[in-house]
């Protein structure tokens, strides 16, 4: 993969867009797991350690953020399956965030992650 993906350039485009407080962290934090997942797809792919203090620079980041209570349980479950860093996670970890950002930051987000959940399925991109 080279480049960022048609997803994240679209929830980097939602964030100006989008209100401060809660709802634009929403997006920020979405924007930042996506990457996660998607860079499990990289090939070759990033070390075991790498991946590992990826993940954890990533909650700590994720646990500073303003974040609706819905969207917060959903990337806390997320984060639990992307330290597999086994590539097929990255699929159904951003397609249980899908419905959880509809919910809380908007259908706009919502399709962005739906985009990056099929791209990131085998045979997706």
């Amino acid at each position: 993969m080279t480049g960022w993906d048609p997803a994240s350039t679209e929830l980097l485009s939602l964030m100006p867009r989008t209100a401060r407080g809660p709802r634009r962290d929403g997006v920020f934090a979405l924007w930042l797991i996506v990457r996660a997942a998607l860079d499990l797809l990289l090939e070759p792919p990033l070390s075991e350690r790498v991946h590992r203090k990826r993940i954890t620079a990533l909650e700590a980041r994720l646990s500073s953020l303003s974040l609706p209570a819905p969207l917060r349980r959903a990337l806390t479950a997320a984060l639990l399956h992307l330290r597999d860093a086994r590539p097929e996670t990255a699929a159904p970890v951003l397609a249980h965030l899908v419905a959880p950002a509809r919910e809380t930051v908007g259908a706009e987000v919502s399709e962005a992650l739906a985009l990056a959940a099929r791209a990131a399925r085998p045979g997706g991109r």
